[in-house]
């Protein structure tokens, strides 16, 4: 018994909307669908992505990262999200919330990094097209990723432990759905006023100077748009910038409006429930984007489904 209550104290309870049992039933049927959609898009992306010999690519490679950052973010939110919705157990354990925790912190510094590294991309492309891939080796495609993952995660690997680590004095209510920084700061029993700044600081600097570098790169691309003569080389130049540039617009509207807004403006529920929109639908909404606004994807899918039906016709000829 002993144990079992040390056990039980190890854990936290997301309260998330327990509060809600009809509003839970809803989510669960939302998110479910939402998590397997996330699934087959970002997962068809990658998969396109590495079959087809005409998307070897660096926009195609950048892609490739973003994606896959997608798919590992809804996955390491919502299974544990869709157990606690689905029954009366809202517990996680303290080495899963170590692990969400960590995985999300890393994989939204990541994304900020990435796409500035996708901004950058699209300049070459628009602005230097005939010395495209002479400036985008795969050897720097490559470095820009990892510098991306690094950065990302080395930032994760700072907060996580401090979060982690804060005395909480028995206090183990999670007041949200995942475990994130600022609910889990919560149960400290500390001042934590200056790690707060140290957060801010940090925070700040991957939101301002990647979006500094998209900035600067479209403005760069923007001029670049306006000195061409015809119509139709600036609808092919702006095409291939109209992706990245609409999940820019996505990723840094919601970020801000979840974490710079201020919290008393929102009540608890408002800001939680801004928050599972924010986990959820850009990881949905940027696979769509990329399909329905690229025709190398559409075409490569097009190709990949021939294939298929081909091989089916063939086995029971």
């Amino acid at each position: 018994m002993e144990r079992n209550n040390s056990a039980s104290r190890s854990n936290f309870i997301l309260v998330g909307f327990s509060d809600q049992p009809g509003l839970e039933r809803i989510l669960f049927v939302f998110i479910l669908i939402f998590y397997l959609l996330t699934f087959m898009g970002n997962g068809t992306i990658i998969l396109v992505s590495r079959l087809d010999p005409h998307l070897h690519t660096p926009m195609y490679f950048f892609l490739t990262h973003l994606s896959f950052i997608d798919l590992i973010h809804v996955t390491c939110v919502s299974p544990q999200m869709l157990v606690n919705l689905g029954g009366p157990d809202k517990s996680i354990s303290f080495v899963g919330c170590v692990v969400q925790l960590l995985i999300t912190l890393g994989l939204g510094g990541t994304e900020c990094v990435l796409l500035a590294m996708m901004a950058y991309d699209r300049y070459v492309a628009v602005c230097q097209p005939l010395h495209y891939f002479t400036l985008m080796p795969p050897q720097l495609c490559w470095a820009l990723a990892s510098i991306s993952w690094f950065l990302g995660f080395s930032n994760s690997l700072i907060h996580t432990p401090i979060t982690m680590t804060l005395p909480r004095c028995g206090h183990h209510r999670i007041n949200h759905f995942y475990c994130e920084t600022p609910p889990v700061m919560e149960l400290a029993c500390v001042d934590t006023t200056n790690y707060k700044k140290e957060i801010m600081i940090l925070s700040s600097i991957f939101l301002v100077f990647p979006l500094s570098l998209i900035l600067f790169s479209y403005g760069r691309i923007a001029r670049s748009v306006l000195s061409i003569k015809t119509s139709g080389g600036r609808q092919k130049a702006l095409g291939t910038c109209g992706s990245h540039l609409t999940v820019v617009s996505i990723f840094y509207s919601t970020i801000i409006y979840v974490y710079v807004t201020p919290k008393s403006k929102l009540s608890h529920d408002m800001t939680k429930f801004v928050a599972l929109l924010y986990n959820v639908i850009p990881s949905l909404i940027n696979p769509i984007i990329y399909t329905l606004r690229n025709r190398d994807i559409k075409e490569a899918v097009r190709k990949m489904m021939m294939q298929k039906q081909r091989k089916q016709g063939h086995r029971f000829s």
